[in-house]
């Protein structure tokens, strides 16, 4: 049950539920899995909870979706 596909590289916790990625995370790691264009002109040391903050949405699948349209 830990190894899905379609999760995106994510795992699910013992409970289940999709892991999340972590607010630390930073912008570089992020555009590894998520493409180069990933947050553009922001500094790849800067963490996922500012970038979320400074978007105004509250996770990482809200931010993706606005940046869609």
């Amino acid at each position: 049950m830990n190894n899905e596909t379609g999760l995106d590289g994510r795992h699910r916790d013992a409970d289940g539920r999709i892991s999340e990625k972590h607010g630390n995370t930073q912008i570089g790691t992020l555009r590894q899995i998520y493409g180069d264009d990933f947050a553009p002109r922001r500094r790849a040391d800067m963490h996922l909870d500012t970038l979320l903050t400074e978007s105004g949405v509250e996770s990482l699948s809200q931010y993706l979706k606005q940046q869609k349209t």
